[in-house]
């Protein structure tokens, strides 16, 4: 029999209101509504289809506050990842957001209306308080924490939801299953005993044989369950990671696993994640569950450090072990035996007895070189996944980010590097010129900080569209303000794939110079106060913290720039 829900009850809310589902839609056409965010997506779905079992909406400000502080919800039920819609004073205004009334929520990829949220409250959250209880510092190198204090607004919304229908996926529809649906596979294959794994990264032979030892060592059999939706900012794409999967589902013993795949927007909280994972698996009907070393870890802080020990994922999941009721199996660090043609675990192996491994680093530079991936570590099958999606580095693409002051010389280097680009070959070069994308993308936008930014994340889009196909992408907008270079950054890291390698330029070339070589008089009608918002006159030119290259054209020719940038793609392996 599947493990019991989380409380008790599946709360299986789509299941719940399918009599009222037609209803609720045509209410739906009166209510104000808000078009959710991927992530807020991602909750949603699980929320409705039990897998956040208890809860059956987002939270209002007694649970919120209670998770972050206690791990608990307002009834004390264990909970421990702060699960929030959040809006803006003026999405509050706007849509006359009160205690009481309702709201839809609308899915952002096609505008489909999924639920109806009745408000329970609104409440402004303490988010530095929120990073710290929840992550363990404000510190903006965890993206989560990065997460919050850039793209969430300043209010949240707390209420109980009703679904008029669940978002609908067009990718790998048969691997995907609701709580209920899982558990109704569970027990038609008799499955009593079910060691779930987690994981966003590919899967090679030594998670093969870590989890078929877990599953053997459990009497049991392995649901690989690998999260789909949000994950960390560079990680390897969904639709290769679930091709590798597929791959490697074939390589177990007939009859032991299952692949499902999560919708979970992942917040690598360390120690709060590996709880709520369990929680989730719990849900999802698995009696075992596999917690690893480190597990959802960001890596490494501001300072140099882990974010998190290696063991406090599993020290704090056993503290909840009797309230979790899902039995953890501790992550096994595995190690090939080369004398034997065998995985073992690393505390295990006898000491003297060589053993081989390939670090994750050196892997991604396997890949990127094209240099051989021994059969002892993964697959064919997979390798050849991956490297289909992944090409050696002189094949990606990749994006230049040129930003300074208007005249700086910013737009000839651009053209240049166009031209040096094109000359070498071997991929499409696209130029995105500020002025360009002003009349073709943002005609509407003013040059407030708000529209800039709006613009820059625009850029951000379109350069990770082009540089996903493998194309140099250089773009020179002037991008005076920190926050939204960071946004096309991070777009361009989330949404590139192989290409999503990243370069900020910083013409650096004075202000002074730049006004007074201003052929088009631009600052000249700054000063007179005929145009506004002009950076470097009336709106503040914020210096990059941490360009890849500052250059300055009233000191290096625009060849030696020119060449200087193309020496740092060089030292990346990109030409």
């Amino acid at each position: 029999m599947a493990n019991a829900p989380h409380g008790g009850v599946l709360k299986d809310l789509t299941a719940r209101d399918a009599p009222i589902s037609n209803t609720l839609r045509e209410e739906s056409h009166s209510l104000p509504e808000i078009t959710l965010t991927e992530r807020q997506l991602c909750d949603l779905e699980l929320i409705v289809n039990g897998g956040f079992s208890p809860l059956e909406g987002f939270m209002n400000e007694a649970d919120y506050k209670n998770v972050v502080e206690n791990l608990r919800l307002a009834d004390g039920t264990l909970f421990p990842m702060p699960i929030t819609l959040d809006v803006s004073r003026e999405d509050i205004e706007g849509l006359a957001i009160a205690p009481g009334s309702r709201l839809t929520l609308r899915d952002p990829r096609d505008d489909e209306a999924l639920a109806i949220l009745t408000v329970d409250d609104l409440y402004k959250p303490d988010q530095v308080n929120e990073a710290i209880k929840v992550f363990g510092a404000d510190d903006p190198a965890h993206p989560s924490v990065a997460y919050l204090r850039r793209r969430v607004k300043e209010y949240y919304v707390g209420g109980k939801v009703q679904v008029i229908q669940a978002p609908v996926h067009f990718d790998y529809v048969a691997l995907r299953y609701t709580p209920t649906e899982l558990r109704t596979h569970f027990q038609k294959l008799a499955w009593r005993r079910v060691v779930a794994f987690q994981t966003r990264n590919p899967m090679h032979r030594a998670h093969r044989e870590l989890t078929v030892r877990a599953a053997r060592q459990h009497r049991a059999n392995v649901l690989i369950q690998p999260v789909v939706g949000l994950t960390k900012p560079g990680d390897v794409d969904h639709y290769t990671r679930v091709r590798v999967y597929e791959a490697i589902m074939q390589k177990y013993p007939n009859g032991m696993g299952h692949l499902a795949l999560l919708p979970l927007a992942m917040r690598m909280a360390g120690p709060r994640e590996a709880v709520w994972h369990a929680i989730i698996r719990k849900n999802f009907g698995a009696t075992h569950f596999i917690v690893g070393r480190d597990h959802a870890g960001p890596g490494k802080n501001s300072e140099g450090k882990d974010f998190y020990g290696p063991y406090d994922a599993q020290d704090l999941v056993s503290k909840y072990q009797e309230e979790l009721q899902i039995e953890m199996v501790p992550f096994q660090q595995m190690t090939y035996l080369p004398s034997t043609d065998e995985y073992q675990p690393i505390d295990e192996v006898p000491k003297g007895v060589q053993t081989l491994d390939i670090s994750g680093t050196e892997l991604r530079r396997r890949l990127r070189t094209g240099a051989p991936i021994p059969d002892w570590f993964s697959y064919d099958a997979v390798v050849k996944v991956l490297r289909e999606s992944y090409p050696p580095r002189n094949k990606q693409g990749f994006v230049l980010l040129l930003t300074g002051f208007h005249n700086s010389g910013k737009d000839q280097i651009a053209k240049a590097l166009q031209v040096s680009l094109n000359e070498q070959g071997g991929r499409s070069v696209s130029l995105l010129l500020g002025e360009t994308v002003r009349q073709e993308l943002s005609a509407e936008l003013s040059y407030s900080r708000e529209d800039r930014y709006k613009n820059l994340q625009r850029i951000g889009f379109v350069a990770a569209e082009l540089t996903r196909a493998g194309a140099a992408v250089i773009a020179a907008p002037i991008a005076p303000h920190e926050a939204g270079r960071e946004a096309a950054r991070e777009i361009i890291l989330q949404n590139g794939g192989s290409g999503a390698n990243f370069f900020l330029i910083h013409v650096n070339t004075p202000l002074d110079y730049c006004e007074k070589t201003d052929r088009k008089g631009l600052y000249a009608k700054a000063r007179r106060g005929e145009i506004t918002g002009f950076s470097g006159v009336n709106d503040e030119y914020e210096t990059p913290s941490n360009p890849q290259i500052t250059v300055d054209t009233t000191k290096q020719s625009v060849p030696e720039i020119v060449h200087s940038i193309l020496l740092l793609l060089e030292a990346q392996s990109l030409l």
